[in-house]
């Protein structure tokens, strides 16, 4: 599976994981695909065939950009996305191979996915940052007010009672306040709605940063891609440069890339997340 070279560098990580202080994991939407939640594929296939054939889309993601003629069309949509990338347990594991390493470190999660797998599998949730918000998750479109709603049983409702690609429309949900349209809370322009948990998240997640800044820090990088890298990658990036006992250990399918300026103090691994964490353990 993987090359004498990259097993030499597994092994330097593992020793790194046991030496380390303490232990930031960045992690991005390469780690939820290693874990099985890809949004082609058989999988979408499986659950999104009805849509596929309407309307000639053939990924999830492209799904949710789709403009629907009614809501009602839109939220059985989405209540189905949601529910298999927020709700099902269909996670291979991988989310609990990292769990075990981490389990009994100093450690702290800041991550850009939305799908909750960190919580459901057992990461403790005061040390969970998630900066793009949550499938989980319904905020006031406008938005009026900055507050989050769970919306398990409202998905649930709308999985159970949608027909030909439809929900009932009193099943749409409304803002409680104002009476507009909720969205889901996505980070994906000015309206995204921060949370009193949100910022209570993010204060946790500096003040970690904060104590051990200049220790013997893993910043443990995770199937992060270039289309946030301001959010993770680059900060890792620069807060490994400032401290010459962190290390920076990047984990990605084709794209383990380290800058020149820390290369020394770099662990970079390309290959499958999770065989990768198979090995670590």
């Amino acid at each position: 599976m993987f090359a004498q070279k990259e097993l030499s560098k597994i092994e330097k990580l593992k020793k790194e994981l046991q030496t380390a202080d303490a232990v930031v994991i960045g992690a991005g939407a390469g780690l939820s695909t290693a874990a099985g939640f890809t949004y082609s594929g058989e999988r979408f296939h499986r659950y999104f065939k009805d849509f596929e054939e309407k309307y000639g889309f053939h990924d999830m993601y492209t799904g949710g950009f789709f403009p629907f003629a009614t809501p009602e069309e839109m939220w059985a949509y989405w209540s189905r996305f949601i529910w298999c990338n927020r709700y099902m347990n269909s996670e291979n594991g991988t989310y609990r191979m990292l769990s075990d390493l981490v389990r009994d470190k100093n450690y702290f999660v800041i991550t850009t996915n939305v799908d909750h797998q960190f919580q459901k599998t057992g990461f403790d949730k005061q040390r969970l940052f998630y900066t793009q918000g949550d499938y989980g998750l319904f905020q006031c479109s406008e938005p009026c007010h900055d507050k989050t709603y769970d919306n398990e049983e409202i998905i649930q409702k709308m999985m159970h009672s949608q027909q030909g690609m439809k929900i009932p429309s009193e099943l749409i949900p409304k803002c409680p306040v104002c009476g507009k349209p909720m969205t889901m809370n996505l980070r994906s322009d000015d309206t995204f709605v921060e949370d009193s948990g949100w910022h209570e998240a993010a204060e946790r997640y500096h003040a970690f940063l904060e104590k051990h800044q200049d220790g013997h820090i893993l910043f443990l990088e995770l199937g992060v891609g270039y289309n946030t890298p301001v959010i993770i990658k680059y900060p890792f990036w620069q807060m490994t440069n400032q401290n010459p006992d962190a290390v920076y250990a990047c984990l990605n399918f084709g794209e383990a890339y380290a800058p020149d300026e820390i290369k020394a103090q770099s662990i970079c691994i390309n290959g499958d997340i999770h065989e990768m964490l198979k090995h670590l353990l």
